[in-house]
């Protein structure tokens, strides 16, 4: 009765998810029909679960970091950043493509949110591409695309709420998304030249940039490019842990805000408020995927998944394939914090039975969920962009074929490769 109670209600939850219910109330109808059809099972366990979910101490961090980039955007720094991109990137073939991946890499260090950047740069930069003569699907889609190496440049909001559920060091997990960062944004840049070449998309400008442009620009932008670098610093050190970091960026914010004197008191107001709407929306997940993991832990599900997978499959390799494959799948359905809260504590165990490094599994499990967000039919990335662009999805998903096929090579190298991932961590630590 009670497994079969499991796995209903694991299927309810499936079903809501394709209907698009909230993700938040999907996860939490499974978890209630869990506690219905279970007797000897008090409900209010429910209720205790989602409250204890969102008292973590690392996901204080979560609001911290939103309010630090929301701050940032009003702050005019991001203006700053982007000239600071078009001085080192505007000479290359394919000119404010290459300031676009630039640009969300940047951007990652402040932002830590995709959504946030990408629909940033799809009101600032593609209107500007457009002009130039770029074509409005390639533009949204290196848009949507950049915007999956945010996450993975510290503080990505993923490897905090990664770092809380699985234990592992937020700090040394901060650190490891440079590697994988840098990577997609090198490896993407290549490719835009490719395509740029091809279909004769000119740099933005036509000299190449003088050393005294170089250093105005740099000495515009060098504020806010000092903040990731104050926060990796600051945790290895052990000045402040993950969760201070937060703070320490909130404030570093307004200190921009002040010095570069654009930020005003209704901007601060503002950004108060979407910081609560967006810290809201992502702690209501985290709370009912607390839940529902609760049911999974108490039916034993982690431990027969592991015990069922370490006696089908006999190599590590094998296992982080069919990891990546399932991945990809739910991430075409499964917004990826909820995904991320109900699945690593299932497979982060039989990851550990199969000797893979703890934060080099992080960064394959983040990297596979960041992909989630560009894939149809529920990628949000595909949504935001296209939304704000006005570009059609079916024209979007074809334009994009060869960045979905640059991403799979990107996350075989992560895979096969843990250099990429635990190199930097390594040499920090």
């Amino acid at each position: 009765m009670e497994m079969s109670a499991v796995g209903l209600a694991a299927l309810i939850m499936l079903i809501l998810l394709f209907l698009k219910l909230p993700v938040f109330a999907s996860v939490l109808a499974g978890s209630v029909v869990y506690f219905a059809l279970t007797p000897n099972v008090p409900t209010q366990i429910i209720a205790q679960r989602v409250i204890a979910g969102i008292e973590s101490i690392p996901l204080l961090a979560v609001p911290f970091f939103v309010c630090a980039g929301v701050f940032m955007n009003y702050s005019g720094v991001t203006k700053r950043v982007m000239d600071f991109c078009e001085v080192v990137t505007g000479h290359m073939t394919g000119g404010l493509a290459q300031v676009n991946v630039l640009l969300s890499t940047l951007m990652g260090g402040l932002s830590g949110s995709n959504l946030a950047d990408a629909a940033m740069e799809a009101k600032m930069l593609v209107p500007e591409m457009e002009k130039k003569g770029f074509s409005k699907d390639f533009s949204t889609v290196i848009t949507a695309t950049s915007a999956i190496i945010t996450p993975l440049i510290p503080p990505g909001i993923a490897m905090i709420i990664y770092g809380s559920i699985a234990n592992v060091s937020i700090g040394k997990l901060f650190i490891a998304g440079i590697g994988p960062g840098l990577l997609l944004c090198i490896s993407m840049m290549i490719l835009v030249s490719i395509i740029s070449k091809k279909r004769g998309y000119k740099s933005s400008r036509e000299t190449p940039v003088t050393f005294k442009e170089f250093m105005s620009a740099l000495g515009n932008a060098a504020l806010p490019l000092c903040l990731p670098v104050i926060i990796i610093g600051g945790i290895r050190l052990g000045i402040f842990t993950p969760t201070e970091a937060g703070s320490v960026a909130i404030v570093y914010a307004l200190i921009l805000g002040l010095i570069y004197r654009e930020m005003k008191l209704p901007d601060i107001i503002n950004g108060i408020k979407e910081t609560i709407i967006n810290t809201a929306s992502i702690m209501l997940i985290v709370g009912a995927a607390s839940a529902f993991a609760w049911v999974l832990t108490k039916e034993r599900v982690p431990q027969q998944v592991t015990e069922m997978l370490v006696s089908m499959i006999s190599n590590k390799y094998i296992f982080l394939m069919a990891v990546n494959v399932f991945l990809i799948i739910v991430g075409m359905f499964i917004e990826g914090n909820a995904a991320m809260i109900v699945l690593v504590p299932l497979l982060s165990p039989v990851a550990k039975a199969f000797g893979i490094d703890e934060i080099h599994f992080a960064m394959v499990f983040i990297f596979n969920l960041a992909i989630g967000c560009l894939t149809p039919p529920m990628g949000t990335l595909i949504f935001v962009t296209c939304g704000i662009t006005k570009c059609k999805i079916k024209d979007f998903i074809k334009e994009a074929v060869p960045f979905y096929i640059l991403l799979l090579i990107c996350l075989m190298l992560l895979t096969f490769f843990p250099i990429f991932s635990t190199g930097i961590v390594e040499l920090f630590y």
